[in-house]
């Protein structure tokens, strides 16, 4: 059996190949590697940690604080202070350099404290096959040519190729940004496709939402996707603007002080005056210009607001970093979770001609109360309005469901009235275009009338104002049809547009 190298990688473009002869290539089969071949990897490879660098430790963050050029000056004066033999001067200098130093390098270690704590919290574990025997197994000891199984809530511990999918959708929107789940299938990907496009391939950190699935691991550690991003975040970070601007203005009071030590030294030299009493003059002068409180004064307003920012759970490494963020005019983010709560709240329930539509409402509740599939925050703000309203599902029951895709777009309830027990009425609701596609009706007045284009045109305008001031914009649908065993994607059809449903993100 071939040995694999950690030098090797089994494939630039991995995703590319057959899945079988991938394992072969990392010398693994379903049944997963030994614990001999894991070990020898292990040895090879390293942990599988994404960040294995070396954090700063005490003493380097500590002198890391005497690096300004204030700070140098400061320390300067004290020195001439003891030269001088000014021992109060001197003790007071230092203390002030001491204090702005420690009040700095305290905030400093107790936020890398934290973030090492906070990392120590996500020690995971993973379902993998070792000598054929299903095992528990923390995260860190996956390695090339590994199996691990996957279900729902769990993260994914490697990047690797999918052998073995059911229903597999997986949340990976710290890497491609796509805002729902995206399922995960055996096969091979075209070799040039991107991230995204990559559906027979799982990524470490994305998180499985549902389904299960088998999966051999290809890049572990630093190699993975997320390895690369943690690379580049290991990079000495950019100078921030108020560190530059202290830079430079502790250099040109150096570059000043400089200037008056020459100039007052050559004067009392020209006045036949003392060489050391002039050189002793024209340094304590120069020294006087020192701001000995500046350094001190920064620290302590910095180190205010990293406080006051820690009671809102932020941490804050770098001092200096806040006041580039106090100094910034745009601020791009995606909002959600960000500038907003995180959740959705139903704005409105509107018929298609755009006027509120209690009836709209009271479908758009049964189907997103009868929802058994993916949990999604756009059902839970229809029955958290629903409930509020005092909406409920008596006098209705579930036959079946369609669950919703990411293909379709659409989730399709249908239900039986305890009343009507003969007929079925099939409910959909999904995004404005996938519903509008299986409509050739719509409801006005207690009326259906064809879905021409003047009226396709007038609903096109008005989903685009409502997206254009920020909300989102759902259709809904119903059909009804009669009883049968089963319901089916082929029953989306022939439907009647009964209204549109408007959520808004509170801030």
């Amino acid at each position: 059996m071939k040995k694999l190298e950690a030098a090797e990688s089994p494939a630039p473009e991995y995703w590319s190949l057959d899945v079988d002869a991938l394992a072969r290539e990392l010398g693994s089969d379903r049944n997963g590697l030994t614990s001999d071949q894991a070990a020898e990897r292990m040895s090879a490879f390293g942990p599988n940690v994404a960040n294995d660098a070396p954090r700063f430790g005490a003493v380097r963050l500590l002198l890391r604080q005497f690096q300004s050029p204030l700070v140098l000056i400061l320390l300067f004066a004290a020195v001439v202070s003891l030269a001088l033999r000014q021992w109060v001067d001197a003790s007071i200098v230092l203390a002030i350099v001491l204090g702005s130093s420690l009040l700095g390098f305290l905030q400093e270690y107790r936020a890398s404290k934290a973030v090492t704590e906070l990392e120590s919290r996500l020690a995971l574990t993973c379902r993998l096959l070792r000598d054929g025997i299903e095992t528990t197994t923390p995260v860190r000891e996956i390695v090339p040519g590994d199996v691990f199984l996957l279900s729902a809530g769990n993260l994914v511990p490697a990047d690797g190729i999918v052998w073995e999918a059911q229903d597999l959708l997986v949340s990976q929107a710290s890497l491609t940004g796509e805002s729902f789940p995206v399922e995960k299938t055996p096969g091979v990907a075209p070799a040039d496709a991107s991230l995204a496009a990559r559906t027979n391939t799982v990524f470490q950190g994305s998180s499985v939402r549902s389904g299960a699935a088998r999966v051999v691991a290809v890049r572990t550690g630093p190699r993975t996707e997320v390895g690369a991003i943690a690379a580049r975040l290991r990079l000495e970070p950019p100078e921030t603007d108020f560190a530059r601007g202290v830079r430079r203005f502790g250099y040109l009071l150096i570059r000043v002080m400089i200037a008056i030590v020459l100039f007052v030294l050559t004067v009392n030299l020209l006045l036949s005056r003392p060489v050391i009493d002039s050189l002793l003059f024209a340094v304590a002068l120069a020294v006087g210009l020192s701001p000995e409180l500046l350094p001190a004064i920064i620290s302590v307003t910095l180190a205010s607001g990293a406080q006051k920012m820690s009671k809102r759970g932020v941490i804050v490494r770098r001092l200096e970093a806040i006041e580039n963020l106090g100094g910034m005019d745009v601020l791009c983010t995606d909002k959600t979770g960000t500038l907003t709560e995180g959740s959705v709240v139903l704005n409105s329930a509107l018929d298609p001609d755009g006027q509120s539509s209690d009836e709209a409402f009271r479908l758009a509740f049964l189907n997103a109360s009868f929802e058994t599939g993916i949990e999604n925050p756009l059902d839970a703000a229809i029955v958290a309005a629903g409930e509020k309203a005092r909406l409920t599902t008596a006098g209705y029951s579930k036959v079946d469901e369609i669950p919703y895709d990411f293909l379709r777009r659409r989730l399709t309830i249908v239900v039986a009235q305890d009343d009507s027990p003969s007929s079925r009425l099939v409910v959909t609701k999904g995004a404005y275009d996938n519903v509008l596609a299986v409509c050739n009706a719509l409801r006005v007045a207690g009326m259906d009338v064809p879905l021409d284009d003047d009226r396709r045109a007038q609903l096109d305008e008005f989903f685009k104002i409502k997206s254009s001031e920020g909300f989102r914009v759902l259709a809904l649908a119903t059909r009804p049809l009669g009883a049968k065993p089963s319901y089916d994607r082929d029953d989306e059809s022939e439907m009647t547009l009964r209204g549109l449903l408007v959520f808004h993100d509170p801030p």
